[in-house]
């Protein structure tokens, strides 16, 4: 028997993450680690290899630095620190996540990024109804992102990597962000959605108090999502929609098919 999905036309706000959820930036990020990671385990002797397992269990939705720690703490590796302004080149947690970011930018502003279509769609959706939405992100790309998708102008409250970092916000999967964006939108959590695609951001939104935490499954994977505290899981946000609205999206462009990305 299919989940009953939450009505979002109903909830005091909905809360989304933006990779994975809004964007498919999540693939980018995904590949930017993989370059990065993959060179420090070959040139450290790091075993067993960097894998897409490892960027679901230990990086996916938490701060850049935080999943660079997560992940090396897990093969037993332990470097400095570092400092925020580390060149990329430098051997430090920092440095190592600011390698990853020069490659994530430059493949964004090579590729340019469009919205989910059926995202897009909710969005505006509860954009019409009046319904206040805002974005949890732990990227400090979180603002080039949306622009470029296009989508930014639909969120009065961005909580992202730059927030987190300027008003000590614990990273996901502690409650600090998604609790920080209830409080920004001025909802309650209690009578909020929240929308995530990773177990780190589903278990902050869970921890933040939110009613209805939706997992998006894109590679997390069903159970995973569950077992951090989802309660209901969805491939796509379009199933939030009509049968007439599902219908638009094939004649409907994205704002980034008819705008080119600088």
């Amino acid at each position: 028997m299919p989940e009953a999905l939450p009505d979002p036309l109903r909830a005091d706000g909905v809360l989304f993450d933006l990779d994975g959820v809004l964007t498919p930036t999540a693939e980018v990020h995904m590949r930017a680690w993989k370059v990065v990671f993959d060179d420090v385990f070959e040139r450290w002797d790091i075993t067993p290899p960097y894998s897409d397992a490892d960027y679901f269990d230990y990086v996916d939705g938490k701060k850049r630095y935080d999943g660079v720690a997560s992940l090396l703490h897990s093969r037993n590796v332990e470097v400095p620190w570092g400092a925020v302004d580390d060149p990329p080149e430098a051997e430090t947690i920092c440095g190592i996540g600011n390698r990853k970011n020069a490659a994530f930018a430059e493949s964004l502003r090579a590729e340019g990024i469009a919205p989910f279509p059926g995202s897009l769609a909710l969005i505006e959706k509860l954009s019409a109804a009046g319904v206040p939405i805002g974005v949890v992100s732990s990227s400090k790309n979180a603002e080039e992102v949306l622009t470029a998708a296009g989508i930014r102008s639909f969120f009065p409250v961005v909580v992202d990597g730059v927030v987190a970092e300027r008003d000590h916000l614990s990273s996901k999967p502690a409650a600090d962000m998604f609790r920080a964006g209830a409080v920004a939108l001025g909802v309650d959590p209690a009578r909020s959605i929240a929308v995530e695609d990773a177990t780190s951001g589903v278990a902050s939104a869970a921890a933040a108090g939110y009613a209805t935490v939706v997992g998006v499954d894109r590679g997390a994977g069903a159970d995973a999502l569950r077992a951090a505290g989802a309660t209901v899981v969805v491939d796509d946000l379009a199933v939030f929609l009509s049968d007439s609205e599902s219908a638009d999206l094939s004649h409907k462009a994205t704002p980034s098919d008819t705008e080119e990305t600088a």
